[in-house]
């Protein structure tokens, strides 16, 4: 069984080189005792580039998505591989999350090495190291509730192949993935094919059939149509799975699971449709870019867009870089690239400049990114804009996946600048 770290023994790791931004006088101080210090991001000593995390953003995050499950009766387990991060983890858990969402083996075991509970792993798994690790967990820990899909007759083969070597004494809790449609990403692609996976891991001793789920941000051309109407056939299968008795009879929930940070308002208006089945089911929605938003995909694709009524993420990046190169009127370089700043979407937006004469903070009126090297950040400058070498600029980014997986620490920073706290990240 995974050791349970606490979350707060996070707080004990030593500040030294490994760890990008931080004041070079913090070396040798433990994070809890830098983050006791309170120190300021921009006088505090810390280096350029750093990436700020916005305290009160996060917070208002957390709430608006605990807030929306519950109004939709949904369960949640929003995706941890937006941030690998278990203080962030804990935090949703706080906030009424069901349990975390991991894409691979990886990232389960490190929500186990911090007490994670229920994991719903969004993919299929057929690799027998990882499975007898998992064979391992499920044996040893009684609590602990772990799901994932399945979407061939070869993969619960393997699976099973792999449990038996490993002599699990409980099975593993599957879904039956259903495909969003041709040319999109994993999952059966027909209903037919759905039903003999649903037969396969019947046949086996150490699988156990308890939902279906999918992901309809792969649906082709997707449209609040297109969406609704393969939800519907997801909805679909595990009625006629129901009708047919291919869930365990465990008395545990029918799991139907769906939801991305693109399209959870249809996840949630489809999902209000599901008909009473033989058992209670549980709704499990699985959005993760939400807990910092964005300043670019996010912030076009978010259904909040759709309906505001129920209410506004806010973006919680800002990375911060020093302009270190003016070398002509319409040109200037910042001291941030690629291995800071996600670009794999949008290129960073400059949104604020900080005088580093004075401190003042300005809008980036006039400034302009308009493309990153490894290390530097290219921007255009037009006729007028105020800004010269010294000066830090704070830039929104795009992607928050790409965007945490760049830093190993990360300051949550409060609205005066005062960084409250000190967010750990595994990738």
């Amino acid at each position: 069984m995974a050791a349970d770290r606490p979350v707060s023994g996070l707080a004990d790791e030593l500040v030294d080189h490994r760890f990008k931004a931080l004041p070079p006088d913090a070396e040798g101080l433990t994070v809890g005792a830098l983050a006791a210090e309170r120190r300021n991001l921009f006088t505090g000593g810390f280096t350029t580039p750093v990436l700020a995390l916005s305290a009160e953003s996060v917070e208002h995050n957390l709430a608006l998505l605990e807030t929306y499950a519950e109004r939709h009766g949904l369960a949640f387990a929003p995706h941890g591989k937006t941030s690998m991060s278990p203080q962030l983890f804990a935090r949703q858990l706080e906030h009424g999350a069901w349990g975390i969402t991991a894409a691979v083996p990886h990232q389960a075991r490190v929500y186990r090495a911090y007490g994670i509970r229920r994991i719903f792993l969004a993919n299929e798994l057929v690799d027998a190291a990882a499975l007898r690790w998992l064979a391992r967990e499920l044996d040893s820990d009684p609590e602990f509730r772990f799901i994932c899909y399945v979407d061939s007759v070869r993969g619960v083969e393997l699976m099973d192949e792999a449990l038996r070597a490993a002599g699990a004494s409980r099975p593993v809790d599957v879904v039956v993935e259903l495909g969003a449609g041709e040319g999109a990403r994993t999952g059966a692609r027909t209903e037919a094919d759905c039903a003999a996976v649903a037969d396969a891991v019947a046949a086996t001793g150490t699988l156990r059939l308890v939902g279906v789920a999918g992901y309809e941000g792969e649906v082709p051309e997707a449209s609040g149509e297109r969406v609704r109407r393969w939800l519907r056939r997801l909805v679909a299968l595990a009625v006629d799975f129901d009708r047919a008795g291919r869930f365990a009879a465990s008395g545990e929930r029918i799991v139907i699971s769906a939801g991305g940070s693109a399209w959870f308002d249809a996840v949630a208006d489809v999902f209000a449709e599901i008909p009473g089945l033989s058992a209670p089911v549980l709704k499990l929605l699985r959005s993760g870019a939400y807990v910092s938003h964005d300043d670019g995909h996010y912030r076009h694709l978010t259904p909040f867009n759709r309906v505001p009524e129920e209410g506004a993420l806010q973006p919680a990046f800002r990375l911060w870089a020093q302009v270190v190169s003016r070398p002509s009127a319409e040109q200037a370089f910042l001291n941030a690239g690629k291995r800071d700043a996600a670009y794999d979407l949008d290129l960073p937006e400059a949104q604020v400049v900080r005088s580093g004469r004075d401190g003042a903070v300005r809008a980036a009126a006039g400034v302009s990114v308009s493309g990153l090297s490894d290390q530097h950040t290219w921007v255009r400058t037009e006729p007028g804009a105020e800004l010269e070498v010294g000066d830090w600029v704070g830039m929104g980014l795009s992607h928050p996946c790409t965007s945490f997986d760049k830093w190993q620490l990360i300051p949550l920073v409060a609205a005066d600048g005062t960084v409250t706290d000190y967010i750990r990240t595994f990738f």
